[in-house]
């Protein structure tokens, strides 16, 4: 009797048609979600066992870079081909490549560490229309989850580097910046990629969070950096990760870099 009151109210005992979000119809999130009669008894197993398969996937991979950005970026994109550019350098290095899965800059991010022969994983969300998982990795899960995908791809990395992004970008970074800032995780390097992005945002922070409203402090913006080249953020990571990964830049391509510079000067 029970189940037959919260599938009228849920409306789940009817056919129904799709409709663009704005047209569906509201319902209580207790009877559409909460008290599903058709799986209560068993998601709390489906979302253990995609933690359980997160931490194990998680703890063979060493040193990881985890890459963020918007899964609208196309190939020959600035940032896409910055994203595949960064990620292989990192991974000639011997970071493991995390991203999210899908397309974008995490496309992009799996084909720099795919191309370099490192380590590139997926952490894919199963969405009803916009993502699936692209063909670039050599590790990969897929989650039906939100919250449980998010811990794996924050859980362990050494370095966030964040491309433009929209809502999930500015999700992923702002819980970061606050685990950091409430020493919940260590404190890792944070990059923010493309300066024409989002310093507006970082310079909102300034002006309406520290001295209008005064709701984070000043040392707080110094939780993450803006870079603006493959150089510069490379040699930013090197510089902090070779203090804790005994992280070296990659011989081979720092002597063909300098016999290029040799070359050009004869």
């Amino acid at each position: 009797m029970f189940n037959d009151l919260i599938l009228n109210l849920s409306g789940n005992g009817r056919d129904k048609k799709k409709t663009k979000m704005s047209e569906e119809p509201l319902t209580c999130r207790l009877t559409s979600e909460l008290l599903r009669p058709e799986d209560q008894s068993w998601r709390i197993f489906s979302i253990m066992s995609e933690f359980v398969n997160g931490f194990n996937l998680l703890k063979k991979l060493g040193p990881s870079a985890t890459f963020w950005g918007s899964a609208r970026t196309h190939p020959g994109d600035k940032y896409y081909n910055e994203a595949e550019g960064l990620a292989s350098r990192l991974s000639e290095l011997g970071l493991t490549i995390v991203t999210g899965g899908g397309g974008g800059i995490m496309e992009a991010s799996n084909v720099g560490a795919f191309k370099a022969g490192g380590t590139s994983v997926g952490l894919n969300i199963r969405l009803p229309m916009e993502q699936r998982l692209n063909p670039y990795t050599t590790e990969s899960l897929s989650f039906d989850h939100f919250f449980s995908r998010k811990v794996m791809l924050a859980y362990a990395s050494e370095v966030y580097v964040y491309f433009p992004g929209g809502f999930g970008t500015l999700d992923e970074l702002f819980e970061i910046i606050t685990l950091i800032q409430t020493k919940k995780i260590t404190a890792v390097p944070v990059l923010l990629y493309g300066q024409a992005f989002w310093k507006p945002l970082v310079s909102w922070m300034e002006k309406e969070l520290v001295n209008k409203y005064e709701t984070i402090d000043e040392i707080d913006l110094d939780i993450f950096h803006i870079v603006d080249s493959v150089d510069e953020a490379e040699e930013y990571i090197i510089d902090k990760l070779s203090k804790t990964c005994n992280l070296r830049p990659n011989k081979k391509r720092l002597k063909k870099s300098i016999l290029t510079t040799k070359d050009l000067s004869t």
